[in-house]
């Protein structure tokens, strides 16, 4: 008798899921037909298997083979092979993808053989695999709630990122007692093929791309919950922290130059404004165009014995600079002119200290980009001082808007893509009902938001309640962004940052 405790979908058996789930890869040419055989017969092992009905191959199926996958999984669960936590069920679902996933070398000789004929196809290829393989979550990602918002900069983007399952506490636990040094973190380039355990998500069907990034080796991967599209991320064979200095300027021009309708960037490089896991030198990336890219050059400036490079202040919340150049080498040494002042400079009137006895405060968050012929860097200064009064940062969100956004400003939000954590789906839907009169009990850290939002007069109704709220959160996220900008947009904000530009200029 069989221990299979799986409803069976429109009445097919495991066995016929097991053939379909292989027969669907050899039908869309994912793998070679010579190969069918071996791969159900690895499946059946994976799944504690040791018969088959051959028969039930002539079934076809109308699911996907995500949809097939999950059953693969139930099974799994209901015969007691894996438990039924969300990290048990993640790391099995990617041992089988890997039984249907190519070897590293062969996605590496697909995606170069490629790009030789044309980048574009090189990525679209690498993207479509790693979202098919179910490495990039795309069912996941689909919950996330996103829509955009009008400000004086232009539109901003706002989600709420769902993607990501809540940790089992069992995990939590586990994680509090146990350490593994193996893989080193979770970017480094041993996470590929790595089966997993309750301390680390399944890798097994992981795969990297290796590339040469200024005569280093480095590896090309995709986000597994990508916050836009085609979120890749860049990460050193080596195991360093992050360097966000001259070296790492001509790392992300380096990438351009290999995947030129790519932006690429970083976070900066210390506690608080870096957003990211500093242990492991690496960069994002991706095929999006983020609303700072839209962003206009408000007041322009010339660098001294650079004439080749144009460099401008960014109309934006946060200050940035923008260089332009068709010459790498000189927008290498405009960047290092920023870089170079800025982590030494100070000024009072606007907060800002470079240090506090030997301890650094000064930052900036670097992204690339190409337009046409030209190479664009905007560099966003950061510094991450605390004091009494704002104890999380003085350029972090302040308090009065944490209760919609208190963790770090990195990167992705800098650009202006709001990345909101996902408890915010539940307790908006208790201010819409508070709105809209209910009788309801509104989270105590939006209570006096919420209070405001009813007082404005507006006529609030079932049909524009969420626009409502969507809008005041987005007017948060442009606070956000406000706090974490240096040289504020009023007339005092925009005097110091003259002066730092006067002082810019001589270098």
């Amino acid at each position: 008798m069989k221990k299979d405790g799986l409803k069976p979908p429109l009445n097919h058996s495991i066995d016929q899921i097991i053939l379909m789930f292989i027969d669907w890869h050899v039908e869309k040419g994912k793998v070679d037909p010579l190969d069918r055989i071996y791969l159900v017969n690895q499946l059946l092992e994976l799944l504690e298997k040791k018969d088959l009905e051959i028969e039930s191959s002539q079934k076809t199926s109308i699911l996907s083979h995500l949809a097939l996958l999950d059953h693969l999984i139930k099974y799994a669960v209901d015969t007691k092979i894996i438990g039924d936590t969300s990290s048990e069920k993640d790391i099995f679902g990617a041992k089988i993808m890997n039984i249907v996933t190519p070897r590293p070398s062969e996605v590496n000789h697909q995606f170069w053989k490629l790009y030789g004929q044309d980048k574009t196809k090189a990525t679209d290829y690498f993207y479509t695999f790693s979202k098919e393989s179910n490495y990039i979550k795309t069912r996941e990602i689909a919950k996330n709630i996103e829509y955009k918002h009008q400000t004086e900069y232009g539109e901003i983007e706002i989600t709420i990122n769902l993607s990501k399952p809540e940790k089992d506490p069992k995990n939590i636990a586990i994680a509090k007692t146990e350490k593994s040094n193996y893989p080193v973190n979770m970017l480094c380039m041993e996470n590929e093929g790595y089966a997993g355990n309750e301390i680390h998500p399944g890798r097994s069907n992981h795969r990297i791309i290796r590339m040469d990034v200024s005569g280093e080796p480095w590896g090309f991967q995709y986000s597994p919950y990508s916050y836009y599209n085609e979120h890749a991320i860049f990460l050193s064979e080596a195991h360093r922290v992050m360097n966000v200095g001259e070296h790492a300027i001509k790392n992300l021009l380096n990438i351009l130059t290999t995947l030129p309708h790519y932006f690429v960037g970083s976070n900066a490089g210390l506690p608080i404004v870096g957003g990211s896991i500093l242990s492991h030198d690496h960069y994002q990336g991706g095929r999006h165009t983020f609303p700072l890219e839209y962003a206009d050059i408000e007041q322009s400036f010339q660098l001294e014995n650079l004439p080749d490079v144009k460099a401008g202040i960014v109309k934006w919340p946060m200050s940035v600079i923008r260089l332009q150049s068709e010459n790498k080498d000189s927008l290498e040494q405009a960047a290092k002119k920023v870089m170079d002042t800025w982590s030494e400079y100070s000024d009072r009137s606007v907060d800002v200290l470079a240090y506090t006895n030997e301890t650094p405060h000064n930052a900036v968050t670097p992204i690339a980009r190409r337009r046409e012929k030209l190479f664009e860097l905007d560099l966003v200064l950061r510094n991450n001082r605390t004091n009494d009064k704002f104890p999380d940062g003085i350029f972090h969100p302040h308090p009065n808007v944490q209760h919609i956004k208190k963790e770090n400003i990195g990167l992705i939000e800098v650009m202006g893509l709001a990345i909101l954590p996902p408890r915010l789906e539940r307790e908006l839907e208790s201010v819409k009902e508070f709105l809209l009169g209910g009788e309801i009990q509104v989270a105590p850290v939006h209570q006096k938001w919420a209070e405001a939002l009813k007082e404005k007069g507006n006529l609030i109704t079932p049909e524009n309640v969420t626009e409502i709220i969507y809008h005041a959160v987005g007017e948060i996220f442009l606070q956000v962004l406000k706090d974490a900008g240096i040289f504020k947009r009023d007339e005092q904000g925009k005097k110091a940052f003259i002066r730092f530009l006067e002082l810019l200029k001589k270098v």
